[in-house]
């Protein structure tokens, strides 16, 4: 038995989990790997929208097991709040473990993110500001503090250790800040993080593979913002990619089984960044508003462009996907014509590859598609899709060379065909 990684393809905001909803009835173990709450992962079932930012996709079904993993990084703060909302659903929540290695995100980690994001001007990165950068820049310096030690005697003393650390950093910033109140409600939200099991999340993914039990492994953001691979500096602050599983739950490169691509039928990017596709007219808008491009975290408006094959095919070769999942179809219709960008024109060369200068030098090139005009939200079954659907998801797949197994329609679970 091995275990299966689900992620995102592009600049995050694919789709993930809702797939990870629908795809759960067929796992034991839902495990999400690396990010923070900068995750917003939509589900949408029984008429309820809800949203998960720390919380495993599998967690409104029962008997699946969820495990939040080493490479998490949690804001307990943040964490008590989706549990409380969860509460609220009055929905039966399905068990949840949590890895004694995942970091912890402290109140000054948050002060720093917004300390250095404000110090960027107009360079900024386009940070969610929710501390996960700082966090995972004290894992990385061996100084961070983990949900293991919060059994330890010795917490408070850490604590304050790291604390002191970063108010010395922050008094190198023209930042004004008020402490008292972010620390009560953090020492106040442990108690809830305490209300969970806390494991050795290795140990257990390892007996479960071995137990022949099925897993699914759950990615945040996506591949073009991992921090080696993705548009370097506007990216987030983890491997997004399915190596990220490894070090994330500590699962072997040889226990990686299936490895489920999530794209959507155009692109979309938050915050700053290149984006060579991006469109500025009335297309763009379109997309933006037909799609409900806002961030599910944020808040912010998505920037919206044409599908990304270069883009597309290095993400595919860098996470080795053996299915892709083609989200959002529904929001291409009624346009006359698709545009597919195949190329890029670098320095006055043609590739087609994604290159170290992804910046604002490169040109897509593009093929056209014909559109369709009928609103496929209604649909019952993909053979009710016009040609033109099928066309596009067999040009698609010929030029990725995957097979794309799974076509969503709308955000609802029932808005999901198999193929």
């Amino acid at each position: 038995m091995k275990a299966d990684v689900l992620l995102g393809l592009q600049w995050g905001d694919e789709g993930k989990g809702k797939i990870v909803d629908v795809l759960t009835s067929n796992y034991d173990i839902i495990a999400r790997f690396q990010g923070g709450p900068n995750a917003g992962h939509t589900l949408e079932f029984d008429g309820i929208k809800h949203v998960l930012h720390t919380i495993p996709s599998g967690i409104f079904h029962k008997g699946v097991l969820n495990v939040i993993g080493n490479g998490v990084v949690i804001d307990p703060v943040i964490f008590e709040r989706e549990i409380n909302e969860i509460d609220e659903l009055d929905i039966e929540m399905s068990k949840l473990l949590i890895s004694k290695k995942a970091h912890l995100i402290l109140p000054t980690h948050k002060l720093l993110d917004a300390a250095s994001e404000k110090s960027k001007g107009k360079e900024k990165i386009g940070s969610t500001l929710k501390g996960i950068g700082p966090t995972y820049m004290d894992k990385t310096g061996r100084n961070g503090l983990r949900v293991g030690d919060i059994s330890d005697p010795n917490f408070n003393e850490k604590y304050e250790k790291l604390k002191q650390k970063h108010i010395q950093i922050l008094n190198f910033y023209d930042f004004d800040y008020k402490l008292e109140e972010l620390e009560k409600a953090w020492f106040n939200s442990l108690e809830c993080l305490k209300r969970f099991p806390h494991i050795e999340s290795e140990h257990f993914i390892h007996k479960a593979i071995k137990d022949k039990k099925k897993i699914l492994a759950e990615g945040a953001q996506g591949t073009l913002l991992d921090i080696d691979f993705g548009s370097y500096p506007f990216v987030t602050s983890s491997n997004t990619i399915t190596a990220g599983a490894c070090t994330g739950l500590g699962i072997a490169p040889n226990k990686i089984g299936e490895v489920i691509g999530i794209f959507k039928a155009y692109c979309t990017r938050v915050g700053s960044g290149p984006f060579p596709s991006e469109l500025f007219d009335e297309v763009g808008e379109k997309l933006a508003r037909t799609g409900n491009e806002f961030g599910s975290t944020t808040g912010r408006a998505r920037r919206c462009g044409w599908i990304d094959l270069p883009a597309l095919k290095y993400a595919i070769n860098i996470n080795g996907v053996t299915q892709l999942n083609m989200m959002k179809a529904d929001v291409l219709s009624g346009l006359k014509s698709i545009k597919v960008c195949t190329h890029y024109m670098l320095d006055g060369e043609k590739i087609d590859y994604l290159p170290f200068e992804d910046n604002e030098n490169l040109t897509p090139v593009y093929t056209e598609l014909k559109g369709w005009e009928k609103d496929i939200m209604q649909i019952s079954s993909l053979e009710e899709a016009p040609q033109e659907v099928h066309d596009y998801i067999s040009y698609l797949e010929k030029e990725l060379e995957i097979p794309i197994t799974l076509v969503s329609v709308g955000p609802d679970r029932t808005q999901t065909f198999f193929r």
